[in-house]
């Protein structure tokens, strides 16, 4: 696990003093009184810049604010405080057409509403993304237990974790690119995890049409952590089949699942299975048709994908090609760089049509997510990469989405 050990503890320093110690630059922001509708992101002034403006209230009386992004190309990124979210990433196709290329709501009551299987749509996750098998895990001989929202298992942090809160959220900028950093502080014992954990969350946008994420946190406790970002991605546009899209994944090895999705352990080649895609591939090309009724065995019959793959060439001190979006239809692409040692593509297989958003219905293999994490039930698996943080390091993790159109 990326780790900077001996620079900060939450049992030496206060939140405010580790928001300071990571902050990346000063404030730039406008603000208003009402959110910015699709229409209005699409005819955004072309700068470098950051507007702030209210998204709406939630029950309990909170504030969410919605945050926009954009440079001078015309990219445009709107992120929402309640769960530190994309809401939209706007951008060109091949023809200059501007499109959304993330599945979202463009109101919060959406997002605030109790889903059968909540999508997660664009939310920051934690306080460990992917799934802790019993909900259990083991640090110097005490056991912890979570709560189960996945079957046998604890899934992205448990109920009403990260991506249910709301955020504290302020612009910022990295090397004159506009940003915005959301923090958040988890107690002791939330959803079961130890320690005191502050983290911060920081998104700038690029002028050459890079998102880049930062993960930061600090414990007063030894905790587990597993931070990614869940952004279902159709860069045909929301609403549409993503199965024509072409992904190239930068990985020998998978990690293989039984029925309930959680990893047996093993590290399995890729080579001459339905999860090979060292070469670019059409997604669908590579499904089986899985009968209906029946009980998910991926490693036999994928209808879809939910897996994490091993990097290659993954080093916590450096960016290095984790994997490689790309739609034929727009020219649209993602390039997806990480520290971090695992990726989770998932193809919205559990989507049915029942959940209504930007851009129309949602069905099944209506987006693809680039998770970039640690592998899934690390804290029960020591050959996995490590996922324990100690109050003597800080937690830091990389991610960048470089956007783009082929000609």
């Amino acid at each position: 696990m990326g780790s900077e050990k001996g620079k900060l503890s939450l049992g030496a320093v206060s939140r405010r003093a580790f928001l300071a110690a990571t902050s990346v630059g000063a404030a730039l922001a406008l603000t208003g009184c009402s959110s910015m509708s699709g229409e209005s992101a699409m005819s955004m002034p072309k700068k470098l810049a950051c507007y702030k403006k209210h998204f709406g209230t939630l029950p309990n009386g909170r504030k969410v604010d919605q945050f926009t992004l954009t440079n001078s190309r015309g990219m445009v990124v709107q992120m929402i405080t309640y769960g530190a979210r994309f809401q939209r990433i706007v951008m060109p196709d091949r023809k200059g057409n501007l499109g959304d290329v993330i599945l979202g709501f463009d109101n919060l009551a959406d997002y605030a509403r109790s889903h059968a299987m909540d999508p997660y749509f664009g939310a920051t996750i934690g306080r460990y993304a992917n799934r802790i098998n019993h909900g259990r895990f083991t640090i110097d001989g005490k056991t912890y237990h979570l709560p189960l929202n996945d079957g046998p298992c604890t899934l992205h942090g448990g109920p009403h974790a990260f991506d249910q809160q709301v955020w504290d959220a302020e612009p910022v900028t990295e090397l004159g690119m506009p940003g915005i950093r959301f923090s958040l502080f988890s107690p002791n014992g939330e959803n079961g995890f130890p320690g005191d954990l502050q983290v911060n969350a920081t998104y700038v946008l690029t002028d050459d049409n890079t998102v880049k994420v930062h993960f930061r946190a600090v414990t007063n406790k030894p905790t587990v952590i597993n931070l990614c970002n869940h952004a279902c991605f159709n860069l045909l546009g929301p609403g549409t089949n993503a199965m024509g899209h072409e992904l190239m994944i930068n990985a020998d090895y998978y990690t293989p699942v039984n029925h309930d999705f959680i990893p047996t352990g093993a590290m399995a080649r890729v080579a001459g299975t339905a999860l090979d895609f060292r070469k670019p591939m059409i997604v669908g090309s590579r499904l089986k048709h899985f009968p209906k009724g029946s009980k998910a065995c991926f490693d036999l019959l994928p209808y879809g994908y939910d897996y994490n793959w091993c990097l290659r060439n993954q080093d916590e001190n450096k960016l290095s090609l984790a994997a490689v979006l790309s739609e034929p239809t727009t020219g649209r692409y993602i390039r997806c760089s990480t520290t971090q040692p695992g990726i989770q593509v998932y193809t919205a297989n559990f989507f049915n049509g029942d959940i209504e958003g930007i851009g129309g219905r949602y069905r099944r293999h209506g987006a693809i997510t680039l998770e970039t994490q640690h592998y899934p039930n690390s804290p029960n698996e020591p050959q996995f990469p490590s996922t324990l943080l100690r109050p003597d390091e800080m937690f830091y993790q990389r991610t960048d989405y470089q956007f783009g159109v082929h000609a």
